[in-house]
């Protein structure tokens, strides 16, 4: 059965990160489940089964914790609970293709650490994973990053639904002035800016044209920008509520890693962002 997690470690990241969570759960009417990873903080060879008994128990009432406090915020809801053993990445990523979308925590940008889990999960997870952050403005309006590829439609599908459940605005946003953003590679189009609006501005209108009609309540504007995707999307992404991105955009062929876009804007944006795998099958 699908369910949403999040992962919990008591910290005010992860309680952010717990409350979007609760909230998912409730309007996409899922239980929730509160991971939580706990591990022996020593070498092996200090290993005694006493203490790892105190540090595991440390662990279970920390998710209990979690699971408490998700209780308060939404009575009604239905809230599992997952204790793992090791760290908090495998333990999120492995979660296996029951999850509708992963919740973490993140710190604001200037002091988001290389190699985070807020890093880390969103290049491996197969589900969408939302990185919320402490900073994140709240004005009703998610941004969605687009360019054609079957990433970006991925993330359409996720901006849509997620506007259409909680009422916001949204904006799909082309930054086009890039080698790997124009149609079909065609590098002519940046010898006449003219030519490269007309093309890039049939491919931001087609991409988002079906989704318009599915969800015809989101009140939705386009915007192409003659600028580089990371550029236009961060931009875009000041003041917004959201900011939603495939994990791997046109001219993406790394299968593990994230595309360079979506990198930076988990390193760089200010607002919650969410990093949405392409489906298959």
């Amino acid at each position: 059965m699908s369910h949403v997690v999040v992962g919990y470690d008591g910290t005010r990241e992860s309680g952010r990160a717990l409350r979007w969570a609760v909230e998912e759960a409730r309007l996409r009417r899922l239980p929730l489940t509160v991971c939580h990873a706990w591990r022996w903080p020593y070498p092996v060879s200090y290993m005694d089964y006493e203490g790892l008994a105190i540090v595991r128990r440390m662990g279970e009432h920390m998710l209990d914790h979690g699971v408490a406090l998700a209780h308060e915020l939404a009575p009604t809801l239905k809230v599992h609970k997952r204790l793992d053993t090791g760290g908090p990445y495998d333990a999120l990523v492995n979660q296996g293709p029951d999850a509708e979308l992963i919740v973490i925590g993140s710190h604001p940008p200037e002091e988001t650490p290389v190699g985070s889990t807020s890093l880390r999960v969103p290049a491996r997870a197969g589900a969408p994973v939302v990185v919320v952050r402490s900073a994140a403005p709240r004005d009703g309006r998610v941004v969605v990053g687009v360019d054609g590829s079957a990433g970006a439609d991925a993330a359409l599908a996720f901006a849509f639904e997620e506007a259409a459940l909680r009422g916001w605005r949204l904006r799909a946003v082309y930054g086009c002035w890039e080698p790997g953003a124009a149609p079909d590679g065609d590098l002519s189009l940046f010898g006449d800016e003219d030519k490269l609006r007309h093309v890039c501005g049939a491919v931001l209108e087609r991409a988002v044209a079906p989704w318009l009609v599915k969800y015809p309540t989101v009140q939705a504007a386009t915007s192409l920008v003659l600028e580089p995707p990371r550029e236009a999307l961060l931009e875009a992404a000041d003041g917004a509520t959201m900011t939603v991105l495939g994990a791997r955009g046109a001219g993406e062929v790394q299968p593990l890693t994230l595309g360079a876009t979506s990198d930076a804007l988990l390193k760089h944006a200010p607002c919650t962002v969410a990093i949405v795998p392409q489906r298959v099958g």
